[in-house]
């Protein structure tokens, strides 16, 4: 094993493999986020394999692997209204499977299938361009994948280029690049901020590469054994997963340190969900210059996650004109308040009924503000008052699904209308004296 090759392979490694936490711990809910974090996943795994056992086919199956999950990652970012995205979904993963056996049973050059199902995604996505934020992802995305696709033809086929580890090193830039044109699209449409945190993360990431790296490269080099690479690898693996999930990994340890402390757990729990959001909150002068599209986007998000503080400290709606605290966590928790109130105000008048115009609030009320699922096995009725027993009962036995979740939708849009009247209708000077309270509170306090 020459020099070169851990000098790149480690760095390379811990860099991908931070990557992939970081996309998960964002949200691990998102389809793109996951299946980008999927494909750095894959390349990172094949360095390994590369550096251990540098002659195995299993390396070059491993970085066509990223090629499906990329077209993954291509199809997840069309529009959520589009009425073929579940069949699109569908097609992908079946594709995938039948790539992925082609992959492993093809020689080298035959591999190069894999980029197939990339070419197909990235179709999609220039196809309905328009409704993609930013505009720039599918050209930026093309132009990544085309440059992939080039050091994946040149790694596969006899093609001389220099030191395999360079072109290797060159689709990890990729990858990466796949990744954070990802993160941007995934942080543009739940109204977040990118760049506080990103920073934050990778300057983590690149202390931790030089100080857990280093060891690592001279243990590698001096043993050129696959048993100590793996090992080696490993720690980085855990430290870089340390560092991209420190706010998860936390909670979980206070969970296991604080069993008997119950106060101290959720206390600690609430100012570590506070530290993680304040990079990621918006600017508030942003949220008047939102367009009303995207604002009734952010709604839908907040009445989704109602339940969940960590996610309204982000909101870009902690800037409404009727959320009137200071600090984020009061302004999420009134938050929270402001759209209790606008749902309360679909409930038709008289007594609770199950007609067709209790719908909306049937759906929002009782499955997101109170947070009930109607469909789960195990009926919890205790402590419910007689109209959410008589309201789940309904929905379990007469409502599909689909068929809540489209209430659920039209009924956010309704409340979402009219917040964005009352913003627009608003004072203008609200920004303005919010501002000044805010700075006279950060001085005093």
């Amino acid at each position: 094993m020459t020099a070169l090759v851990p000098a790149l392979a480690v760095p390379l490694f811990a860099l991908t493999w931070w990557a992939a936490c970081c996309l998960i711990g964002r949200d691990p809910a998102r389809g793109a986020l996951v299946r980008s974090a999927a494909a750095l996943t894959a390349y990172a795994i094949g360095v390994v394999v590369r550096t251990a056992w540098p002659d195995s086919p299993l390396a070059q199956i491993l970085l066509c692997v990223p090629a499906l999950f990329w077209a993954g990652a291509a199809v997840a970012l069309l529009p959520r209204t589009l009425p073929e995205r579940r069949q699109i979904d569908i097609g992908w993963l079946v594709l995938s499977v039948f790539f992925l056996a082609m992959v492993v049973a093809l020689p080298p050059a035959g591999r190069l299938v894999s980029l197939a199902p990339l070419a197909g995604g990235l179709v999609l996505l220039w196809r309905f361009r328009d409704q993609v934020q930013p505009p720039m992802v599918p050209a930026a995305l093309t132009v990544a994948a085309t440059l992939y696709g080039v050091g994946l033809v040149a790694l596969l086929l006899p093609i001389d280029l220099g030191s395999p580890w360079l072109v290797i090193a060159a689709i990890g830039l990729d990858l990466m690049m796949l990744g954070f044109l990802v993160a941007v699209e995934n942080a543009l449409q739940v109204g977040e901020r990118l760049r506080a945190d990103l920073i934050r993360s990778i300057t983590a990431a690149a202390l931790a590469t030089v100080v857990v790296g280093l060891p690592t490269i001279f243990s590698i080099r001096a043993a050129d054994s696959a048993t100590v690479t793996l090992l080696q690898f490993t720690l980085v693996a855990l430290v870089m997963t340390g560092v991209a999930l420190i706010g998860p990994l936390r909670r979980l340890l206070d969970r296991l340190a604080f069993r008997g402390d119950e106060r101290l757990r959720q206390d600690r729990s609430t100012l570590l969900l506070l530290a993680e959001a304040l990079p990621r909150r918006r600017p508030r002068h942003r949220l008047i210059a939102t367009r009303e599209q995207d604002f009734l986007r952010f709604t839908r998000q907040a009445l989704d996650n109602y339940g969940d503080l960590g996610r309204l400290m982000r909101s870009p709606l902690t800037d409404l004109p009727a959320v009137d605290q200071e600090r984020p966590l009061a302004r999420a928790a009134e938050l929270r308040v402001v759209l209790a109130e606008r749902v309360d105000r679909l409930r038709p008048a008289g007594s609770f009924a199950t007609s067709d115009e209790w719908r909306h609030y049937i759906a929002l009320h009782f499955c997101m503000v109170l947070g009930l699922n109607p469909y789960e096995r195990r009926h919890r009725t205790d402590g419910l008052d007689r109209e959410a027993r008589q309201a789940l009962d309904w929905i379990r036995r007469y409502v599909p699904r689909r068929k809540l979740r489209r209430w659920q939708r039209e009924g956010a849009s309704i409340v979402a209308r009219r917040l964005w009247d009352e913003l627009t209708n608003a004072d203008p000077r609200w920004l303005t004296t919010r501002s000044t309270k805010s700075l006279s509170s950060d001085r005093n306090g």
